[in-house]
């Protein structure tokens, strides 16, 4: 044998070890990477399921509320509807009601509900609809009352926004949360005051109120034509 042809027997062994050994490795890297990337993608899926699944219950709402009005730094909302616009400013300190009214505008919930009762020279009352929707929308958000919270002085002056209290066995006056009354009487009306919470007040757009209020109504205070509220947003 030839020392060439030594040499070459000795060096292709050595070539085969070494490409065998490689290739496994590098295998072994991608399918660790695609992993993962999958169970990375899993998590983030779990976390928005969750987040969507919160609802709001007696139980947990003024802890809830507790914690979200600590940041809130916005105070303002505007409500739009066919016959125009008008702005509430809202008390700080009243603040479960607060952040309440914040709460629900961010989650649209507002949107599309329509000023259902109108009683002449005294109130416009929104928040509530006999669409299908508007019940999902709560069913989604939850089921809960918020207590009264009357001893800040705040008056049912006209202009105010105040919460109605709920229908269903409700010895104690705890407001319905998804809907509110805005007071057109001049100068006021202070019969209510003890009863409901004032949390508000209309700041710009009063005479779109004034014109809410003055629509023929049929039975039930409720409007001949739909009032829809086509947007209600928070003024950041």
């Amino acid at each position: 044998m030839t020392i060439r042809n030594s040499i070459i027997l000795t060096i292709l062994p050595l070539i085969f070890l070494a490409s065998c050994g490689e290739s496994p490795k590098e295998k072994q890297k991608s399918t660790v990477e695609v992993v993962a990337k999958k169970d990375s993608v899993q998590i983030d899926s779990t976390e928005i399921k969750k987040e969507k699944e919160f609802v709001l219950t007696e139980e947990n709402a003024i802890d809830f509320f507790f914690e979200y009005q600590k940041d809130l730094k916005v105070d303002k909302v505007k409500i739009t509807t066919r016959l125009g616009s008008f702005t509430i400013q809202l008390f700080d300190n009243v603040p479960y009601h607060k952040a309440n009214f914040i709460y629900l505008t961010r989650k649209g919930y507002f949107k599309d509900t329509q000023f259902h009762r109108i009683v002449k020279n005294f109130i416009i009352q929104g928040g509530n609809s006999d669409d299908v929707k508007t019940g999902r929308k709560r069913s989604k958000i939850g089921r809960y009352l918020l207590p009264p919270d009357t001893r800040k002085g705040h008056k049912h002056h006209r202009g105010v926004i105040s919460m109605p209290s709920s229908e269903i066995n409700n010895p104690h006056m705890l407001a319905s949360p998804f809907e509110f009354f805005i007071v057109v009487t001049k100068p006021g009306s202070y019969h209510l005051d003890g009863d409901f919470t004032p949390f508000g007040k209309v700041i710009e757009g009063m005479d779109v109120v004034d014109k809410i209020n003055s629509v023929e109504i049929g039975e039930g205070d409720w409007p001949s034509q739909n009032i829809y509220i086509q947007n209600a947003e928070v003024i950041e």
